[in-house]
């Protein structure tokens, strides 16, 4: 493909009224104060889900409990790799917010350090594939998808993030629409030889984050995808051939636009729900304060809820790490300001919420 990406596809009915769906309930998600404390949980809940589905898709065979354990640092014998994978995916989702508030425009760095964080855990820009990669059938080992060459991969990538910028600075496409079409070119492109699905997943996250899409990050769209594999595949395979190069590229995407919006709509409408019941404690929302905070001491807050102040061993306990590891942890938020010391005796040590995060837990 030539020039600016150009997608093919109609706005149906039924993704008109799902686009209509998606905006009602992203209004009411915004002005509902929810307590801060809540709002974590649930962003939290959040992550972890769209963690355990979009590893799941690829095969992560972990449940849901253990993503949980492993994000918190926990060893699971024999699950090595899955554990990996799912603290990898999340401190991509992480970087994805962060990248998110930040505001600018979307780059191609972006985008190959949100890869790098998928798939060594650090965010170094990853460059693309420089070989032709065939995608076959697990059982028949026949040919499913041959994407693009190795050569074209950077062109098509740069037209693919002109496009995303072009369309949210014009503001003329819903943004959903962006995002699925987005996805769609990006998982088409396959510009890496893995993690191609697991990146095209975050960067339609990116771009609703991006465009206040982000419905205060309690929302995952994975779990849509995982339980409707079916549809999420036969949405990206389109066209009459497998060959990108013979009519993948110019193919019809509203199958695939159609099934994005949709599922969209149902968990958007699922936390408009969720947050209205969560409304009911009132607060103020301190998102931007919550969101510099790290996996454990969000849940570390949890435990300051219920309690003033707490001993290096119950913070260990509440966290399931060791107790050599919260001391150690303990130091660095002591530096930071996120912790106090309320009793500094060596035997009686304990610890309280710094008084700049204190209101996080009033």
């Amino acid at each position: 493909m030539d020039g600016m990406f150009a997608p093919v596809y109609a706005i149906t009915p039924a993704i008109a009224k799902a686009l209509m769906s998606i905006e009602a309930d992203r209004q009411a998600v915004a002005g509902l104060p929810i307590d801060v404390t809540v709002l974590a949980k649930l962003r939290e809940t959040a992550r972890l889900v769209s963690t355990h589905y979009s590893t799941q898709i690829e095969g992560n065979r972990l449940t849901q409990d253990q993503v949980k354990e492993a994000v918190a640092g926990a060893r699971i014998p024999g699950k090595e790799r899955d554990e990996l994978e799912v603290r990898h995916h999340y401190r991509a989702l992480e970087e994805v917010e962060k990248l998110a508030a930040k505001g600018g425009l979307l780059t191609e760095r972006q985008i190959q350090r949100i890869h790098g964080l998928v798939m060594t855990g650090r965010p170094t820009a990853t460059p693309y594939r420089d070989a032709q990669n065939v995608i076959r059938d697990s059982g028949t080992r026949g040919i499913v998808y041959m994407p693009p060459e190795a050569k074209a991969v950077p062109g098509l990538m740069a037209d693919l993030v002109d496009w995303i910028n072009k369309q949210l600075d014009e503001g003329d496409l819903p943004v959903p629409v962006i995002a699925a079409l987005a996805h769609y070119q990006f998982a088409t492109i396959h510009p890496y030889y893995d993690g191609n699905g697991r990146t095209a997943r975050l960067l339609a996250n990116f771009i609703l984050h991006k465009a206040s899409y982000g419905l205060k990050g309690i929302y995952s769209l994975d779990a849509y995808y995982a339980r409707n594999l079916e549809g999420y595949y036969a949405g990206l395979t389109v066209g009459p051939s497998h060959n990108y190069h013979l009519g993948r590229a110019e193919a019809d995407v509203t199958g695939f636009l159609d099934y994005f919006c949709v599922g969209m709509a149902d968990a958007f409408g699922a936390v408009r729900v969720q947050a209205a019941e969560a409304a009911k404690r009132g607060g103020e929302d301190r998102s931007d304060a919550l969101r510099k905070l790290d996996p454990r001491q969000r849940r570390l807050l949890e435990l300051f809820k219920k309690q003033e102040t707490a001993t290096a061993e119950e913070i260990a306990v509440h966290l399931r790490l060791s107790h050599r590891t919260v001391v150690g942890l303990s130091r660095g938020w002591l530096k930071t300001g996120f912790l106090e010391l309320h009793e500094p005796s060596r035997k009686r040590r304990s610890y309280r919420l710094g008084r700049a995060f204190q209101p996080l837990v009033a």
